[in-house]
């Protein structure tokens, strides 16, 4: 077997695994992709002639094409190619959109390879068809120093360039606005990228069409058909490729946890941020942090398993902004028009007495349903409900210890869906609270829900996860396939839940729920404080 590679810089020595996040080719520096040379020409071992198509994208720094003998296992260099270089390796790229702290700021984040002593960073922005102004960005960067162990330090290690993000603030509610990232060199000429747009968020409370998606566990695929380490998320494109053909009827994106599975290999985050970028240059891509982005022995995680790679969160919390006050603790509230979302951290503590439930309580009780009726909690692992294999298996149906602190607090501020990943298929509850259904109905809920409706949907890429052959009562439906969620939110009475296949975009599940705001008000099991009468 013979396999051709490309990787940056072309170190020949042969490696071992260092632990078990470290799959073959085992050479001391990982190529960025590979393919089989007979993968179009299956006589190639006999005639020694194929040909082979790559997909390049800028990754600040030139590129060596090397082929190999040997299979995977044992690779031994046959020949290297001259540098391909890109015309200008340190061009900004990749524009991440993501909301800010309040509602009228939107901040954009993107690679380049100009650090601050290069140039001078910024996005040049304003209302579409008018003057624009800039806004400067800050830059970070990250080095070995900065993670936590191999392979993120070892054989995944890749330069991140540089990464810089900027502030565009006092924004009009729903209004179009362009924008492109442009660095300043020090003699006085400009880079600039191509130009973009995004619809600043609603003003909180605003009635207005408002469309939400929500989905984990994605990762990347390569759309030339090479292989990568951990190449086992076949269904990230077709994702990505649904989000991409529907973005006109998509306003903002939630992707909760298991991000690029990049696993400490490091050039596979700028592939990412290439897959994603026509949706989150146009619109905010929220993340929530999952085990593969932060989970490393002896680092502070509330798991103490190897599934970053070493990576222990570094790369993410540099790559992407999120409105956190600490970023180090992935834990926010977001306001979207009649949305609240309530994001938690599930890599960090959240049982009662912990910050992040102090947090989480906070960010439930502090919204004005009047104006924000459309309360969603989301976090990574499943704090809910789950019937998949891993779960049902140890009886737990559900993370050990989730439920046990935040049930009440779901309940006593009527969270309306709580959304999860990690589980890698689809899976919905009827309205639960104490594992006990609340309301028979499955498709149209008016009035009361009195519980919470708890959805997985955590099979945006990532090889799917089994279910139990036991369906308990409340798992009410359950699809082992690829697909996302979407929330419609009509007006302030009407929200349209839809569950979609990435393979084609129909939709496979849905439901409505519709209700007044003295329907909010009203007390339900565990829902008000106890009163009392003075005479």
């Amino acid at each position: 077997m013979t396999g051709l590679e490309y990787f940056l810089p072309p170190i020949l020595a042969a490696c071992s695994a260092e632990n078990r996040m470290v799959s073959p080719p085992l050479l001391c520096n990982a190529p960025i992709k590979y393919q089989y040379a007979n993968r179009t020409n299956p006589t190639y071992k006999n005639t020694g002639k194929g040909s082979l198509k790559l997909q390049l994208i800028n990754q600040r720094s030139d590129f060596s094409f090397a082929i190999f003998s040997g299979g995977v296992s044992n690779p031994k260099l046959v020949a290297l190619s001259n540098k391909v270089a890109f015309a200008n390796p340190n061009a900004p790229v990749y524009p991440r959109l993501a909301q800010g702290k309040t509602w009228d700021e939107m901040t954009v984040t993107w690679t380049s390879g100009y650090g601050i002593n290069d140039a001078e960073p910024f996005v040049e922005w304003g209302l579409k068809g008018d003057e624009q102004r800039r806004s400067p960005a800050g830059t970070l960067t990250f080095d070995r120093n900065s993670l936590c162990g191999a392979p993120a330090t070892t054989v995944g290690w890749r330069d991140p360039g540089f990464i810089h993000t900027s502030y565009l603030k006092e924004l009009w509610p729903n209004v179009l606005y362009t924008y492109k990232l442009g660095h300043r060199l020090h003699n006085g000429s400009y880079i600039w990228s191509q130009n973009y747009q995004f619809r600043a968020s609603p003003y909180p409370g605003q009635n207005s069409l408002q469309r939400v998606v929500i989905f984990g566990d994605m990762g990347k695929d390569e759309a030339d058909g090479s292989n990568e380490y951990n190449n086992f998320q076949q269904g990230a494109l077709d994702t990505t490729n649904q989000l991409i053909k529907d973005l006109k009827n998509i306003d903002i994106v939630f992707h909760i946890g298991d991000i690029t599975y990049a696993n400490g290999y490091l050039s596979q985050w700028d592939q990412f941020t290439s897959q994603i970028a026509p949706i989150s240059s146009l619109v905010p891509y929220m993340l929530a942090s999952g085990n593969h982005e932060r989970d490393w022995p002896g680092t502070g995680s509330f798991y103490g398993n190897l599934d970053s790679g070493g990576e222990c969160g570094v790369p993410v919390q540099n790559m992407f902004y999120v409105p956190a006050e600490n970023r180090a603790k992935f834990w926010y509230s977001t306001d979207y028009g009649m949305f609240r979302f309530c994001i938690a951290d599930t890599e960090h503590d959240w049982r009662e007495g912990s910050e992040q439930y102090n947090f989480i309580e906070h960010c439930l009780a502090s919204v004005d349903r009047q104006k924000q009726p459309w309360l969603i909690f989301l976090a990574h692992r499943v704090l809910g409900y789950s019937s998949a294999t891993f779960y049902a298996d140890d009886g737990s149906f559900a993370e050990p210890m989730g439920r046990e602190s935040l049930q009440k607090l779901w309940q006593k501020y009527k969270v309306d869906i709580a959304i999860y990943g990690h589980a890698h298929n689809y899976e919905r509850t009827c309205p639960i609270y104490q594992n006990i259904c609340t309301n028979n109905e499955k498709h149209f809920y008016k009035g009361i829900l009195n519980g919470t409706i708890h959805v997985v949907a955590g099979g945006a890429g990532a090889g799917l996860a089994e279910f139990s052959t036991f369906q308990p009562k409340w798992s009410i439906f359950r699809d082992y396939d690829y697909g996302f969620v979407k929330l419609t939110a009509f007006n302030h009475s009407n929200l349209l839940f839809e569950y979609k296949k990435s393979s084609n975009g129909s939709v496979y599940d849905s439901f409505r729920i519709s209700r007044d705001y003295k329907d909010i008000l009203a007390c339900t099991m565990d829902s008000c404080p106890s009163t009392t009468l003075a005479s």
